[in-house]
Order: C-alpha cells, then sequence, then structure tokens
C-alpha cells in the first residue's frame, strides 16, 4: 500500500496545540518541519502533504492553524531528506498557471523529482475577500476553471522537451531553441503565451493529486489526478467511492492503476485498546465547543450556537445549496444521521480528522483496519493524518509501520528515487515532443 503522512502543525487534533507533548511555539519553525519529514522518510513513507488555506479562521482564537507558505516550506524539507515525495496545496481560484508551473518545477528540480501538486478550487468564502472579490466563485465554475489552468500548466510543463538543453559551448548554443515551445493557450479563463521560464522537470511534471468528493471533483479527479486524498467513515462508503471513481477513468482513456485513493485515517495509538481509547477521550476533552461550533457552523451553513450541545442537529439545508466543499458537508450530516450523534458528539468525533476516519486502538487493531480496507477494494493506500505531532507521527512510524512491514504490505526500503516511482507511476510522455515525431 501507499502511504502519506499529512503535516498538520501541532496535530490534525483541533486541540492537539493544546496537548502537553505537542509544540505549537515550533509551527513556524522550519526545524520542526525538518524533524518530522526525516521521521516519515526513516519509516519509508511514499510521501508527505502540507494542506494550505488562504485565509485566517473566524475563530483563530481557539486554534492553531495558521502555517508557513507550502513552497518555501517543502523547498527547505528537500534539502534535508532524499527519498520521500513532497506535496504541497495550491489553489486553482486563487493563482494563475505560470505562476504555479514555474514554482513546481523549480521544486522538482530542487528535490530531484519528489514534488506533487495537491489540486484545490478553494472552499471559503473568506478566501474570496482576500483576493479583491465579493464572492466565492460558483462551484461548478470553480472546476471549469481547474481544469483550464491544469491544461496550461502541463502545456508549460512540456514547453521544454527533456533534450532542449544542449551547453554546446563551442558553437555557442545554450539551448536548442526548436525544442522551447509557445504554447500560445487562449481560453475562457486564462490566456498564456510560454514557454516556461525553467526547463523539464525529473519527473516531467509533479504529481497531480486532488481532494474534492463531490460529483464536480471525482469527474476532475478521473480526469486529471494521479492520486485522491479522501475521507469515508466506513468500508462500504470506502468501496462505493473506490469503484465509482475508477469505473470512470475509462472515459478518459485512464487504466485504474494510473490512479492512487487515499482515505485519511487518524489513528490514536495504545499500548492496549483501553489506553488508546483514553489518549483519545484526554484529547477530545482538551476541544474549546466555542470552536467546535464555529468550524460546524461554518460547515454545515447553519449557525448552531442557538441549539442546545447534548441536543440533536437542526434541519440542513440540502447539499444543492452549498458552495463550498459539498462532499464533506454531504459526509458529516449523514455521520450525525447515521449515528444520531448530539452537536457535541458530533463535534468530538470531528475533532481528529474533520471527517476523516477516526481510530483509538493498539498497533495490531489499526493494521488490521488498514489491511481490511486495503485488501477489500477500499484504497490504495491511506493519508496517515497523526493527531497530535511529534508523538503521533512516531507512534506511527515505529508501531504501525513495522506491523504492515512484517505483513508484507508496505516497503521495507525506497526502490524507486522519485515520487512517480513511489506511486508506480509512469513519467508523462511531453506532448510537444510527441507532436513532433507523429508529424
Amino acid at each position: 500500500m501507499n502511504l502519506n503522512v499529512f503535516l498538520m502543525n501541532a496535530g490534525h487534533h483541533e486541540a492537539a496545540w493544546r496537548h502537553p507533548g505537542t509544540e505549537p511555539h515550533n509551527i513556524t519553525d522550519i526545524r520542526y518541519f525538518q524533524r518530522l519529514a526525516q521521521i516519515a522518510e526513516q519509516a519509508k513513507f511514499d510521501s508527505l502533504f502540507l494542506a494550505d488555506g488562504l485565509a485566517v479562521s473566524k475563530n483563530i482564537k481557539h486554534g492553531a492553524f495558521i502555517g508557513l507558505e507550502p513552497f518555501t516550506l517543502l523547498a527547505a524539507l528537500a534539502s534535508v531528506t532524499e527519498r520521500i515525495g513532497l506535496i504541497g496545496t495550491v489553489s486553482t481560484t486563487y493563482n494563475e498557471p505560470f505562476h504555479v508551473a514555474r514554482k513546481f518545477a523549480s521544486l522538482d528540480h530542487i528535490s530531484k523529482g519528489r514534488a506533487g501538486w495537491n489540486i484545490v478550487t478553494s472552499g471559503g468564502e473568506a478566501e474570496a475577500r482576500n483576493f479583491s472579490k465579493d464572492d466565492h466563485l460558483e462551484h461548478s465554475k470553480r472546476y471549469e476553471r481547474a481544469s483550464e489552468f491544469v491544461q496550461v500548466a502541463t502545456k508549460l510543463w512540456d514547453s521544454w522537451e527533456d533534450d532542449a538543453i544542449v551547453i554546446d559551448r563551442s558553437s555557442g548554443s545554450y539551448a536548442d531553441d526548436t525544442k522551447v515551445h509557445e504554447i500560445d493557450h487562449a481560453g475562457d479563463s486564462f490566456k498564456v503565451s510560454g514557454p516556461l521560464n525553467v526547463s523539464r522537470s525529473p519527473q516531467g511534471y509533479p504529481v497531480l493529486v486532488q481532494a474534492g468528493s463531490s460529483e464536480d471533483g471525482k469527474e476532475f479527479a478521473a480526469r486529471y489526478a494521479e492520486a485522491i486524498f479522501t475521507a469515508q467513515q466506513t468500508l462500504a462508503e470506502a468501496q462505493a467511492f473506490y469503484s465509482d471513481v475508477k469505473s470512470r477513468l475509462v472515459r478518459y482513456g485512464r487504466s485504474p492503476e494510473q490512479l492512487k485513493i487515499l482515505p485519511g485515517i487518524c489513528a490514536v495509538i495504545g499500548q492496549t485498546e483501553s489506553e488508546a481509547i483514553e489518549k483519545e477521550r484526554e484529547l477530545n476533552e482538551l476541544t474549546v465547543p466555542a470552536y467546535g461550533l464555529q468550524q460546524l457552523s461554518t460547515m454545515l451553513k447553519v449557525d448552531l450556537y442557538t441549539y442546545p450541545l447534548d441536543g440533536p442537529l437542526p434541519e440542513l439545508p440540502g447539499v444543492d445549496q452549498i458552495n463550498g466543499n459539498k462532499s464533506r458537508y454531504q459526509l458529516v450530516a449523514d455521520l450525525a444521521q447515521r449515528e444520531n450523534l448530539t452537536i457535541r458528539q458530533l463535534i468530538h468525533r470531528l475533532a481528529g480528522g474533520r471527517g476523516h476516519r477516526t481510530f483509538a486502538g493498539t498497533a495490531v487493531q489499526v493494521a488490521d483496519q488498514l489491511e481490511e480496507w486495503f485488501t477489500s477494494g477500499g484504497s490504495d493506500g491511506f493519508n496517515v493524518m497523526p493527531p497530535y505531532l511529534p508523538g503521533g507521527l512516531e507512534e506511527f512510524a515505529q508501531q504501525v509501520v513495522p506491523e504492515l512491514q512484517r505483513r508484507g504490505l508496505f516497503r521495507t526500503e525506497y526502490t524507486g528515487t522519485t515520487l512517480r516511482e513511489h506511486f508506480g507511476l509512469s513519467r508523462p510522455a511531453n506532448q510537444f515532443a510527441s507532436a513532433a515525431l507523429s508529424r
């Protein structure tokens, strides 16, 4: 199976920063993240992943969810690691293709082929107001823009053929300009001439990752993505999602192995099951209800402050009325209804993973869960979300990974050097070189 570790400041549990074993004072210290990256690389993780948002939460008082800009941080992590993939989140709604293509090509060169791009369309109104807009672009329009954005980026990465740089000192030729191409893109959202001012990178272009699970998101993933970070609560839900998305690939001339599906797992690990459950309870007791209410109210588009914490959710709007993260909205609404959760119980269920699966148990029990999902058509691997850092990552790396290795489910050594090799993905052909050969 493939394992990515999702590094989130002090940890994924919303109260992780209050836990005495975490380091919230270090979330802008590069040495802290370098240490986490090295722990993950020593455990042979395929990759590490950084999320990113473009606005501060209204409830910043209770949450340590500010952070460093991903490109800057990943470049610094590349300098102290050698094999682990480096995946960063970048929005297609509030960026331009040329900037993003240039930065990812640079990161891929710096890391010698370990870059990955988590493509998001952004999900919040607050982000729009930071980019001179009054309203967030409508959901389907965001995906239309994202589709064209990726098309432009891949053209720019291909604008230099692999052998375009010749460095012939005797003739004075640095590059063969017949192998450097203007892309002359003119579409609904972008007009870009090219070529890129960075040569083609080791992987051709970074591994393309996507994290949306709405209908638009799944179709986008089937067309472009090479890995999906997703959230499901049950094996049946994971199997349905896996089958659905994999079946869509054929429409785009793709095969199932060209897309890796990685559900999130936030595991609290103990020497015994009771110890793990107690650790989870202690984390949940550190939650601040006001923070959870703010997060839940924003996600569900309902002001929950006027409802009793120990009562049920009020009637919710239909998913068609949601212009943010539709798939996560539906997941949370279904979870609350299926398990008949009170508002307080739902806050605790979401505290560790914001809708991703949470589990408390021993390393063997965690490995059992992962093996079942992996071998039963629910995933190609997992997006590991440590509830607190650095301890949660150390426990997973030192206890769960060896158990998976013992079962023959995970590598004991790296066999490749690039992220594409870790994921078993081929290097993309250069579209301009292919066109030249076909003439």
